[in-house]
């Protein structure tokens, strides 16, 4: 179970260092996309992605240097709350494509979440 976690984690963290930071750099071309990225403030845009370079680093850094693992779960957790409000914030402004990203990557984080809690403490 420690392995699979840990394979989740690097996926997990690859995914929310990359989103993040095109949401943080690209943000002007993501309005063009989607009907919530432009009613909602740049500047918010920007806090959720940097939210998510943080949980992505705070999925691997904690657990691979032994320097207070127990934030892994913590970000996970986090990471899993952040885009179950954004699935929310997509399907209020109809926007589906993110949709499904979100709630795939909030899924998964929870799983993370739960399996660095209970099933395989670092």
């Amino acid at each position: 179970m420690n392995i699979f976690l840990w394979v989740l984690q690097s996926v997990l963290a690859w995914f929310c260092l990359a989103g993040g930071a095109y949401q943080i750099i690209k943000v002007d071309e993501l309005k063009k996309m989607a009907a919530s990225m432009r009613e909602l403030p740049r500047a918010l845009w920007t806090f959720l992605g940097a939210c998510s370079v943080l949980g992505g680093l705070g999925m691997i850094l904690p657990g691979a240097t032994h320097v207070m693992p127990v934030l892994t779960p913590i970000a996970a957790a986090a990471l899993a709350v952040e885009n179950a409000v954004l699935t929310a914030v997509y399907t209020h402004f109809g926007d589906s494509a993110p949709r499904k990203y979100s709630v795939a990557i909030a899924v998964l984080a929870a799983f993370v979440a739960y399996g660095r809690f209970v099933l395989a403490p670092l």
